[in-house]
């Protein structure tokens, strides 16, 4: 779209070419109405992509966000997307030391390997059954709220009556996750592994008054109705591809290069102003959407911002020759590294972590954790690679808020970097590096993003993966029917700072479609 082919009037203008974005622009352009989209970067899908981050290396690694949990498979049908995730056979593998060995807990691969790895660990059952118990009682949460997620947002009182479940209402919504992760487990290692799904991309302690804690552990667990996280055949970008391709397909226009500035509205009709390398050109719509944090919504409307936010984690890729053989002997590492594996990410670790991080400090024992997509996808590897037996690494480390990388992003990032692969050696029967792919350049294949990059890349404020902290799956008073409202009738917000927003879900993005849908039937 020419910047200078003067204003045209559309439905809509989606401010974000990201998931969220395109899945409004589909839904919106399939029910018949005139859709734009507008982006700043040069292609879409904002983290949601697959790139070759290695100079002359065909490996299509998801860079950012990289599991797939969130998304309903309500959205895939509404919107026929030829997309398709796989379940990962291994949640997870902890590695630990007990007795002067090297041993580690093993989750996945059928009840019996699961309880043998527990009472291996542990000495004996007590803490299988809890974890059980635990478990159970989390997926029956999910089955419950995760269909509300595309549903007008229910009240805080609907929304426990749907759970009813007191105990998990008290554990999950009303004390801090740590009084439950204590009250059910015993072993330090089983409580870290528990834990850390309330640490994803969120700064905070087990016992934090705020429950930000508790409301990252809430999506993390309800996703699908089960909780499981799964692999995204061919790469996060086959998702946007998809939803891109539904969207064009259905007539949206999809405009590259096209960087949002300005939102004027009155409250029925909108015009945003956008720049391109050519100049500036102006879009005028009924309804605008955007697919931007709140602060940049802010910014384009003229309103105050909102509190800022903070990421506060690292993301690592990496590509390997082969995967390191393990210090723990009883343990394949193919299986090891199919599901999540937990580095220094012990409940005390995690505590002194987030301790050392609050005083202004990197943590001495960076936590982190692992997984390998082309053990269950080799899809985003070539034929040459993934014959000659290369594997991917992606490493999403907790507890490095934004904060320490103000006084030289480049240099705390390599530090960290250094640190944390450190942990990650002590567990392997061999050094990570020996096992480092190379580029064409000769240069190892890994690269780190600290919050400050994802700020810069992506215009994530403050590098926060969720653009702000996750907000609870219920109405409170400054939240609309759908959650995704702001004070101007025609502008909502469809990115992840909306309600029920964060992940790669496309949650956000069908709600702010609904509510354009149901104000203009």
């Amino acid at each position: 779209m020419p910047a200078n082919e003067g204003t045209r009037t559309y439905d809509a203008v989606i401010v974000g070419g990201g998931h969220n974005g395109l899945v409004a622009a589909a839904y919106l352009a399939r029910a018949g109405r005139s859709v734009l989209v507008l982006e700043r970067l040069d292609h879409t899908g904002g983290a949601a992509i697959s790139t070759r981050p290695f100079a002359g290396v065909d490996a299509r690694l998801s860079r950012y966000s990289y599991l797939v949990s969130l998304l309903p498979n309500k959205i895939v049908r509404d919107l026929a997307l030829d997309f398709r995730v796989r379940s990962r056979t291994i949640s997870s593998y902890t590695p630990a030391e007990r007795d002067g060995r090297p041993t580690g807990l093993l989750v996945g691969g059928g009840e019996q390997r699961t309880r043998e790895a527990f009472a291996r660990l542990t000495g004996g059952e007590r803490e299988y059954q809890a974890w059980q118990r635990f478990y159970g009682m989390t997926t029956r949460v999910a089955e419950r709220v995760f269909p509300t997620l595309t549903e007008p947002l229910p009240t805080r009182d609907e929304l426990r009556r749907r759970i009813d479940d007191d105990t998990a209402w008290r554990a999950l919504f009303e004390e801090p996750i740590g009084v439950a992760v204590e009250e059910n487990f015993t072993d330090d290692l089983v409580r870290g592994v528990v834990l850390t799904d309330a640490l994803i991309g969120t700064f905070a302690d087990a016992h934090d008054p705020s429950l930000a804690q508790n409301r990252c552990f809430l999506y993390h667990v309800i996703g699908g109705g089960t909780g499981a996280w799964d692999v995204p055949v061919g790469g996060m970008g086959a998702l946007t591809d998809a939803l891109a391709d539904a969207a064009r397909s259905a007539g949206a226009v999809l405009a590259t290069g096209h960087e949002a500035v300005r939102i004027a509205t009155d409250g029925h009709t909108a015009e945003v102003t956008y720049r391109t390398a050519d100049g500036e050109g102006v879009a005028a719509a009924r309804h605008v959407l955007v697919n931007a944090s709140p602060q940049e919504l802010a910014r384009l409307t003229g309103d105050p911002s909102p509190e800022p936010a903070e990421g506060a984690q690292l993301k690592v890729n990496m590509l390997l020759t082969r995967l390191p053989e393990l210090r723990d002997p009883a343990v394949d590492p193919r299986e090891a590294f199919a599901g999540t594996f937990h580095i220094a990410e012990g409940y005390r670790q995690l505590a002194t972590a987030h301790a050392q991080a609050a005083a202004g400090e990197l943590p001495a024992v960076p936590p982190s954790e692992i997984y390998c997509h082309s053990l269950t996808d080799p899809t985003i590897l070539g034929p040459e690679l993934a014959e000659r037996g290369y594997q991917t690494l992606t490493l999403f480390g907790l507890h490095t808020p934004a904060r320490l990388f103000d006084r030289d992003n480049d240099a705390v990032r390599e530090e960290l970097l250094k640190s944390t692969l450190a942990q990650l050696d002590a567990q392997l029967a061999e050094p990570l590096a020996d096992c480092l792919a190379t580029d064409a350049d000769g240069r190892p294949c890994i690269e780190a993003k600290t919050p400050l990059d994802l700020e810069r890349d992506l215009g994530l404020p403050g590098g926060n993966i969720f653009h702000r902290a996750l907000s609870w799956p219920y109405a409170q008073a400054e939240t609309g029917r759908w959650g995704v409202e702001t004070r101007h009738t025609n502008v909502l917000l469809c990115g992840a700072g909306a309600v029920r927003g964060g992940g790669v879900s496309g949650v956000p993005g069908h709600n702010a479609a609904m509510a354009v849908l149901e104000a203009t039937e």
